[in-house]
């Protein structure tokens, strides 16, 4: 697909409704804007958000309701250990 807008003297540009539509866009998303200057070329997607993807990861049972500083040194403790040498 490809479409046109103009941009304004404020720099601001309108995106055409078949746009917004195909990329999912609602008013107040955020974009990101990929730049290839050597090909003056330029990719637009919308920004990810992170607070969509809260509870698509299962938790193990040990972890459920434990706050994140617990989680972090245990992860660092666990890590520790497996790479300690043996012998």
């Amino acid at each position: 697909m490809e479409k046109t807008a103009r941009i304004t003297s404020k720099g601001q540009v309108t995106i055409p409704v078949a746009i917004r539509r195909a990329l999912g866009l609602d008013s107040g998303d955020k974009l990101v804007f990929e730049v290839d200057p050597r090909h003056r070329l330029a990719q637009v997607r919308k920004a990810a958000d992170f607070l969509e993807l809260a509870g698509s990861v299962l938790v193990p049972e040990e972890w459920a309701g434990a706050d994140w500083e617990t989680i972090r040194e245990a992860a660092w403790a666990a890590r520790a250990a497996s790479q300690k040498p043996e012998g």
